[in-house]
């Protein structure tokens, strides 16, 4: 078993706590481990479909197909992947 160190702070309105705790109620749970289950399912649900894609037989060949051919310039890409982003920033320091 994992030791939860972390915190996650949450402001709502009376409805959505309501609605949370009488969610919670129904299924067995805590209001932490209702809202954290929950949290977590449409975090990783989030997340897969942005790393994985299903394609049948003909768009698989269509896929694979571009992977295998030539590579292309595409004007701007180079200076855009090379340069500085947000994550470069210092914490504390806003750059707009």
């Amino acid at each position: 078993m994992t030791v939860k160190a972390e915190r996650l702070h949450l402001r709502l309105d009376p409805a959505q706590k309501a609605l949370l705790e009488a969610a919670s109620a129904a299924s067995g749970d805590s209001v932490s481990t209702f809202v954290l289950a929950a949290a977590t399912e449409a975090a990783a649900s989030v997340l897969a479909d942005r790393r994985v894609f299903v394609l049948d037989d003909a768009q698989w060949r269509v896929f694979d197909e571009a992977l295998r051919g030539p590579t292309r310039d595409v004007p701007g890409l180079r200076d855009l992947l090379s340069g500085a982003t947000v994550l470069d920033t210092p914490p504390g320091r806003d750059t707009r």
